[in-house]
């Protein structure tokens, strides 16, 4: 059965809980943070890289000199329609039957704009067409250690063109012009087709057991997936830690 851990994320201390939260393997959406906690399983098990030690691998150069044409552009969290045309496009031809496959307009500008955090929509627009009009974006919040990758999408059409691994490979570069020592992608799950991609990036952590460790060899997280590799709801609370070394209060 799905579970999850989750905490409003509001107030004056949103920014320090985001933060903290996102260190123990939290994620971000909207106005709450979650983490997932289910009864059967362990396998959603969050992803960042260590920007200082990466180096991209042959196959990624490649990547980036694919998409050395698509320009980034940092916008604030602020949805258009060119935006949400190009998101409706992304969903129906990759997650047509998602839990988010319904979106209207109104839900997509909550999801861009209903952020409590320091969060930017990063477009990438295509300077050989020269319309101007975004073909890959990425929800990105700015964290007091590195870039958290709350959502991204891109035009179906440049799907030979690897644009997920680009976004993440860019971010890589932004992240170090800042001076950030990590990149979050979300969540990682042995054997998942969609995610497995991630696990070809070098200096990748997964936050696993309360810690973050090398990813390692991906088969090796494969026990992950048994229904006793989770731990006790109460230990996994226990585990947490507030803003300020504050617990949770049982």
């Amino acid at each position: 059965m799905e579970r999850k851990l989750f905490t409003a994320l509001q107030g004056e201390e949103a920014t320090a809980l985001n933060d903290m939260l996102s260190k123990q393997g939290f994620r971000r959406s909207q106005n709450v943070l979650y983490r997932p906690s289910c009864t059967e399983c362990a396998a959603c098990m969050s992803a960042r890289i260590r920007v200082a030690d990466f180096a991209p691998t042959r196959s990624q150069r490649r990547v980036l000199k694919r998409n050395a044409h698509l320009r980034r552009r940092a916008t604030s969290p602020w949805a258009t329609e060119d935006q949400f045309d190009l998101f409706r496009r992304y969903l129906d031809a990759r997650h047509a039957d998602g839990g988010m496959a319904d979106m209207d307009m109104f839900e997509f500008a909550a999801m861009v704009e209903e952020t409590p955090v320091r969060s930017r929509l990063i477009e990438y627009t295509d300077t050989i067409r020269g319309d101007g009009l975004p073909v890959a974006a990425c929800l990105t919040d700015i964290l007091d250690d590195g870039l958290s990758m709350v959502y991204s999408f891109f035009e179906p059409e440049l799907e030979r063109h690897s644009p997920g691994s680009f976004l993440i490979l860019d971010h890589i570069a932004v992240a170090r012009e800042l001076g950030l020592p990590y990149v979050y992608l979300g969540y990682w799950v042995p054997g998942s087709p969609k995610m497995g991609y991630k696990a070809n990036f070098a200096a990748l952590e997964i936050f696993r057991d309360g810690s973050w460790r090398d990813i390692g060899d991906p088969h090796d997280h494969d026990a992950a997936l048994h229904p006793l590799s989770t731990a006790p709801i109460a230990e996994q609370v226990a585990r947490i830690t507030l803003p300020n070394g504050a617990r949770v209060l049982r």
